[in-house]
């Protein structure tokens, strides 16, 4: 399968998109959610979704579909790369809600931020799950091999670039996880 790194990476996003359901179900029940746990939201959603994930996509799968005859306008790759910038800009919003939770205490910006992102994300990730990832896998199938060698050689970039590795991501949605079930 040529979508195997990229399934997997979705996997860890889905578990970040738990974790941020329950930070707004803490912060609408009145519970104080500390700058740690939020300062890691922030680095998973900007650094491993949008780097890492998103940059793993643009620079390898979606050359890959358009070389194979997927067309980049009007098509599956064009509404991705939309839904991507879509991603960057709730991300920024996210961001800049959960600064202004940190100083203010108001938790009700960043429990709309939050629900908006999760919203779009998972909506995304099951387009790309249940359409994109199912033809890209049979269009795709003879060079498969060539297709996962790109994703690796693009994550380990990318991740390198930012200074992280795989395992830090994973382990950092298990902190979070585990500092919002306390």
């Amino acid at each position: 399968m040529s979508t195997e790194s990229l399934r997997k990476d979705h996997h860890l996003i889905e578990k970040m998109l738990k974790a941020l359901d329950i930070t707004s179900a803490l912060l609408k029940s009145g519970k104080a959610i500390p700058a740690p746990i939020l300062d890691q939201i922030i680095d998973f959603t900007k650094n491993f979704t949008i780097v890492c994930h998103h940059g793993k996509e643009e620079d390898s799968l979606f050359p890959a579909l358009e070389k194979s005859g997927m067309p980049r306008e009007g098509g599956p790759i064009a509404r991705m790369l939309f839904e991507h910038e879509v991603t960057k800009q709730l991300t920024s919003k996210l961001e800049e809600s959960a600064k202004s939770y940190l100083k203010s205490g108001s938790p009700d910006a960043l429990v709309v931020d939050i629900k908006d992102y999760v919203d779009h994300v998972a909506l995304h990730l099951a387009k790309e799950n249940h359409r994109l990832f199912m033809m890209a896998d049979m269009i795709l199938q003879s060079k498969a091999e060539q297709v996962n060698k790109d994703l690796a050689q693009s994550e380990e970039a990318k991740l390198k670039e930012l200074g992280r590795t795989r395992d830090h991501y994973e382990d950092l949605v298990g902190d979070v996880e585990s500092g919002l079930v306390q």
